[in-house]
Parts: structure tokens; C-alpha cells; sequence
């Protein structure tokens, strides 16, 4: 059996998204670790899988896979490749998307962006989810022999968020993974290493649970501008420089939904058999 599928990114973080409208299909997790391999298989960060509406009024419901075959609940770059997917049939209208983060709305731009309402920042506790007995706007950490000040968010996925003197030598790679499995955060995390450039510019790099170091992170970018709000330290519109590129968030604070936008590109479609 053949399925098909479209290759896209966002920024770098490249996704294959697979209409599970159109055609069965099942996302073990051997069969995403295998299409996900760079070198044989597609190569991928997740993989997005399109489903029929869970609930009246929204366009479609997706499911998001890591590399590793794990599933979670949102992705920010995902689901503006998804609203450029399905703008093909219906250009320049709203869609309400849902997965298991929550709906969003999203909207393809004029200029070739996608705007997308990434939802409401959540700091509780139990949403997150964190091992903290109240909320805080920071928490600190035992990691890798030294304590460590982050912050922490959900955005439909849980962010920790660490500020950092110069991202380019930021040690992503030792405390991404031990700050992304640290039993603080019991369902792990995305780890968000922000330098603060200025009042509206951050600078980031993002250790994604299941996925490792990426080029780009949606929701991260989001959980990065909101705490970086929220200490007081930035404007209300910010531009996010990742390795991947540029994005475009902002959030009025306490209650307020936070906005993204950026590009979001096809790079081929192709079929794979099962």
C-alpha cells in the first residue's frame, strides 16, 4: 500500500504531513523513527497527520509525532504548514484547528506569512505539567551540578524557558537534554536557550523534546517572547531570530492570546509504501 504525503518547513523545522482524510493510515511509532531517519528514510522533525473535525465548526484535527515516534500535543511551525496546505483550497480564509493542544485560528497572509493564533499562555502548575507547589515566574533547578533559573509555560506543549548571555555558544546541547528530562517536568519538556538582544528582539535556540535541537521552534518562539514579557524585559511585539529564521510574536500579557507569524514552504510531495 502506497501513502501519500507532502515534504514542508517552517523556518527549517521540516515536517511530512500525511490526510488521514484521504487514505488510512496508522502512526506506530517504528514506522515514524523509520520515515523520519535522514538518511533511509524521508527525514523529518515531526510528522503531522491530518485528520476529519473532532468537533463541529473547526476545519480538521491533527496529531503531531516527534522523530522518535512520541506523540504530542501542538507545534506552532506545523500548524502553519498545515493552514499553507489547506489554503490551496480555500485562500485568505480563517481555519480553527485543533489538535490535542487546543484550537487555533490561522489565516495566510498576503506577503506569504502565516498568521496563527497560538491560544491563551498557561502558567499553572498543573497545566504545564510542573512539580511545583504554586505558580511562579521562575523556578530554579538542580541541572548538571549547577542551579538554574527558568521559566515555564504551556502553549498547547510545556516550555522551559533560560535566558542566556550569547546563544550562539549557549550549552544546548549538554543541558537541552538533561533540563528536558529533569523530573520537574514530568511529562519532559522543550527547553528554550533566549538571549534578550534588545526590547523587541530575542534571540533562540530550542531543544525539542523527541526531536532534539531544531532550526526552528513555533511554540517555543511563543513560550520565549511571553516570558520574556512577562519579566518585563520586552515589548509586546518581538521578532524571534532562530537558527532557521525569523518570526514574528506578540502578546498583550495576563489573558491575551499570543500571535505568531512567519512563512511556511513546501518543499515536494512524494509517496511511501507501508
Amino acid at each position: 500500500m502506497q501513502i501519500r504525503f507532502s515534504k514542508m518547513q517552517g523556518l527549517g523545522n521540516d515536517f511530512i504531513l500525511i490526510d488521514a482524510r484521504q487514505q488510512p493510515f496508522d502512526p506506530h511509532p517504528e514506522l515514524i523513527q523509520r520515515l523520519s531517519d535522514r538518511r533511509t528514510g524521508i527525514g523529518f522533525d515531526q510528522a503531522l497527520v491530518l485528520e476529519a473535525p473532532h468537533e463541529p465548526g473547526t476545519t480538521l484535527y491533527y496529531r503531531v509525532f516527534n522523530a522518535d515516534g512520541s506523540e504530542v500535543e501542538q507545534c506552532g511551525n506545523g500548524a502553519r504548514c498545515i493552514a499553507r496546505l489547506l489554503d490551496a483550497s480555500r485562500p485568505g480564509q480563517e481555519m480553527l484547528l485543533q489538535s490535542a493542544g487546543g484550537k487555533i485560528r490561522a489565516r495566510c497572509l498576503e506577503n506569504g506569512d502565516v498568521l496563527v493564533d497560538m491560544g491563551v499562555p498557561c502558567f499553572s502548575p498543573e497545566a504545564i505539567p510542573i512539580r511545583a507547589e504554586k505558580e511562579q515566574e521562575s523556578y530554579f533547578l538542580q541541572v548538571a551540578g549547577d542551579t538554574r533559573q527558568v521559566g515555564a509555560v504551556s502553549m498547547g506543549n510545556p516550555h522551559a524557558v533560560l535566558k542566556v548571555e550569547q546563544v550562539a555558544t549557549a550549552p544546548v546541547a549538554q543541558l537541552g537534554p538533561a533540563i528536558c528530562t529533569h523530573p520537574f517536568f514530568p511529562s519532559q519538556v522543550n527547553v528554550g536557550f533566549m538571549e534578550i538582544a534588545n526590547k523587541s528582539t530575542l534571540k533562540l535556540r530550542v531543544y525539542e523534546r523527541g526531536a532534539g535541537e531544531t532550526l526552528a521552534c513555533g511554540t517555543g518562539a511563543c513560550a520565549a517572547a511571553v516570558m520574556a514579557r512577562r519579566w518585563g524585559q520586552t515589548d509586546e511585539s518581538v521578532e524571534v531570530l532562530l537558527p532557521g529564521g525569523r518570526l514574528q510574536v506578540s502578546w498583550k500579557g495576563e489573558g491575551h492570546p499570543v500571535w505568531m507569524s512567519g512563512p511556511a514552504e513546501f518543499v515536494f510531495e512524494g509517496k511511501f509504501d507501508l
